[in-house]
């Protein structure tokens, strides 16, 4: 603790530094970063987040919610209307993680262009 500042945080352990592998799956995770930028308007719904998500198959969007679910970044709801429904939202922690990502995302938009160029580029040399 840096108690001349007042810092409460405790040191770092070398551990930490490991564990944060786990963080940044998350993060280098594509469909993890589009669902959650999906959810930047509130909740939705499974069949609504499928139809945004061009090209993720249901099982991987299971699969994504429930990793997400599971990490504190988003929260399941089921409605009970008939028929029933489930919602998907984003926790405190899933805001953060948004706001913290939205410039990698708007970057990746941005330059897409230039990275098929460059990508076409690449594969036309014939230095092999």
């Amino acid at each position: 603790m840096d108690t001349a500042h007042g810092d409460p945080r405790p040191e770092p352990r070398s551990s930490d530094a490991c564990r944060t592998r786990v963080v940044l799956d998350i993060v280098g995770d594509k469909w993890s970063l589009l669902v959650v930028r999906n959810l930047r308007d509130g909740p939705r719904r499974f069949t609504e987040l499928k139809r945004a998500i061009d090209g993720i198959s249901q099982r991987m969007l299971t699969v994504t919610l429930r990793s997400l679910e599971r990490d504190g970044i988003l929260t399941r709801t089921v409605h009970g209307v008939m028929p029933p429904h489930v919602s998907y939202e984003l926790t405190e922690m899933g805001v953060a993680l948004r706001e913290a990502t939205a410039p990698l995302l708007e970057w990746s938009v941005a330059h897409l262009a230039r990275i098929d160029d460059a990508r076409a580029a690449y594969d036309a040399r014939t230095d092999g």
